[in-house]
């Protein structure tokens, strides 16, 4: 089907997105950002993008709702991993401590919650995938987004993504409770950061974007679907609005208080 550039400025100028007006026409947001430059029309910036989606109620602010601190607010949506092999020992012994502090603190009850969460996250990842992937493929698949799940030989060893993106060269990775605190033990925590630094780093060093999801999530709700959905688009618009985006690793975090 041949497409109207001029009615895709006409509709850009109005405030609409890319993606709106992509799937509209049963196509991809980057074939609309290379037609609007083709007919010499200017893009939103990746910021303009988000204020206006915000504006028209088509996207939810990631962090609305629950105030963050500032280590938080630096890491989500903008958060840079550092390499494991670049942390000093004193760095790594921080980090350990910290863990070790927030999961020695945690109530009983929450313990076991955590651990059954973390157990029924790699029974389901297993078979298809989490409901959390599967729910994220199927809202990327209708917006026009190529989708692949569980891709593996993207980058040498081992290594399986999550969610793959090709036209953007996007991975997201949803990571559960067991990727950030000791709830299988010290070491095996240790080894899930050392494994997940590496794979960030080979990622980035091979020209992809990572958007990790850090998911405290007991069950996949309506509304926590939302808000990942909602910070999930906003992250990979930005992607797609953007030849040149700043920060390789977005960080989002979501919990049911969040």
């Amino acid at each position: 089907m041949e497409i109207n550039e001029k009615y895709i400025v006409k509709e850009y100028s109005k405030g609409r997105s890319a993606n709106e007006i992509a799937k509209e026409l049963g196509t991809y947001a980057n074939k609309i950002f290379r037609i609007l430059k083709r007919q010499g029309y200017e893009t939103r910036d990746k910021s303009e993008a988000q204020k206006n989606a915000l504006k028209k109620g088509t996207a939810s602010h990631p962090t609305a709702g629950r105030k963050r601190t500032e280590s938080e607010k630096n890491k989500i949506s903008q958060g840079r991993a550092k390499a494991w092999k670049e942390m000093s020992d004193l760095e790594r012994e921080a980090f350990s401590e910290n863990a070790k502090v927030r999961w020695e603190a945690m109530p009983a009850h929450k313990k076991l919650e955590m651990q059954q969460l973390a157990g029924r996250a790699l029974q389901e990842a297993s078979v298809n995938g989490s409901k959390a992937e599967r729910f994220l493929r199927d809202k990327l698949l209708k917006e026009g987004y190529d989708v692949v799940l569980h891709k593996k030989g993207l980058i040498p060893g081992k290594h399986e993504i999550d969610l793959f993106l090709p036209e953007l060269k996007v991975v997201i990775e949803i990571d559960g409770p067991q990727h950030f605190l000791p709830i299988w033990g010290h070491e095996k925590l240790m080894d899930t950061i050392k494994y997940d630094e590496q794979k960030n780093g080979t990622l980035i060093n091979r020209g992809y974007k990572v958007i990790r999801v850090k998911y405290l999530c007991k069950n996949l709700s309506r509304i926590t679907a939302k808000k990942l959905w909602d910070s999930v688009r906003v992250a990979v618009d930005n992607i797609a609005g953007s030849d040149a985006v700043k920060d390789r690793i977005m960080e989002i975090e979501l919990s049911e208080n969040s």
